[in-house]
């Protein structure tokens, strides 16, 4: 393919993020052009793309940084929606509880033990994380530090990114540090708006494969430590010990 003018890799790009209903990230879309057009130099292909969603604001937004998203995607249709919700299997939230402890005690490393409690089962939406995890110092630890409580809420919807957040946010009262795992089915504009607020608030960020036989945890940000309130963080011991005492046990003994 011949060098392409300034036009044409316009008119390339706005092709391409058509296409991709999600968003499509700059660099992503740069590459793209540069993979399809070797010939064209880095540098016009940079200069062209820059000031598309000014260029074309009916067409292409940029809801945050360096997303490029097409305007008005077209709608899916009812059927369409029948068919997609008959087809999918049938999950479950807390079809993800037990791997995600195991990889947030194995794989990420900062729990010593960890276990799912899920739901509503403390009674409290404020204090009933899907995950708890402590980082506790071992018998072979010759400098003892105080146990640190990790809470993590789990979403297989999408569309609920604000939800975890909150409730991530709300367990702060009694956690070190707290998690939100979201799948990878999420829109890249939320996934780029949940990261950026991970970031600002400390929460930790991890995204997965909405399949319970391989979930394939990735983090994307990882937790900040905070100093809990230790009036919070004995009512949710007390809460935790009445209802489940072996729960208890296993994390806090």
């Amino acid at each position: 393919m011949a060098k392409l003018s300034k036009q044409q890799i316009r008119d390339l790009a706005r092709q391409i993020i058509a296409n991709n209903k999600g968003g499509i990230h700059y660099g992503d879309l740069v590459k793209q052009i540069a993979s399809s057009s070797p010939e064209t130099p880095p540098n016009t292909i940079v200069g062209s793309v820059l000031d598309l969603p000014i260029r074309f604001p009916q067409e292409i937004s940029k809801p945050s940084r360096g997303l490029y998203v097409p305007v008005a995607p077209l709608p899916v249709s009812s059927a369409t929606a029948v068919e997609t919700a008959v087809q999918a299997p049938t999950i479950k939230e807390d079809d993800f509880y037990e791997p995600f402890a195991e990889w947030l005690k194995n794989d990420l490393d900062e729990a010593t033990d960890a276990a799912s409690l899920g739901g509503a089962a403390m009674g409290k939406k404020w204090g009933t994380p899907d995950v708890v995890g402590v980082y506790k110092p071992l018998a072979s630890n010759l400098i003892k530090f105080p146990i640190e409580i990790l809470s993590a809420e789990i979403k297989i919807d999408p569309g609920q990114p604000v939800v975890a957040f909150g409730q991530a946010i709300a367990y702060r009262l009694f956690s070190t540090k707290t998690y939100i795992a979201m799948p990878t089915s999420m829109t890249l504009e939320d996934q780029s708006r949940l990261e950026a607020l991970s970031m600002l608030f400390g929460v930790g960020l991890v995204l997965f494969d909405p399949i319970p036989e391989k979930p394939s945890f990735q983090i994307r940000v990882r937790a900040q430590k905070f100093t809990p309130d230790m009036f919070y963080v004995n009512e949710f011991a007390e809460r935790l010990k009445e209802l489940d005492p072996e729960k208890f046990e296993q994390l806090f003994r």
